[in-house]
């Protein structure tokens, strides 16, 4: 018997990101331009909200760049 995923499982990062741009907003980002990597790593040491948000975007960008290796 195979096992399915279940839809939870599966969107998760759509479940995870409730505020779209909060992250932006909290480290003072213009709108269109790309986090830089120091403020990223900064932001992930800290604790709170703040913090897991910066921990996740550091993970999301992780799976983004290996399906772009994969490509090439």
């Amino acid at each position: 018997m195979t096992k399915k995923k279940s839809r939870k499982k599966k969107y998760w990062i759509a479940g995870a990101i409730k505020k779209p741009g909060a992250l932006r907003r909290a480290l003072k980002v213009k709108a269109g331009a790309t986090i830089p990597a120091g403020k990223l790593k900064s932001a992930a040491k800290k604790g709170g909200k703040l913090g897991r948000q910066a921990r996740l975007a550091v993970v999301l960008g992780r799976l983004r760049k290996g399906k772009r290796r994969k490509r090439v």
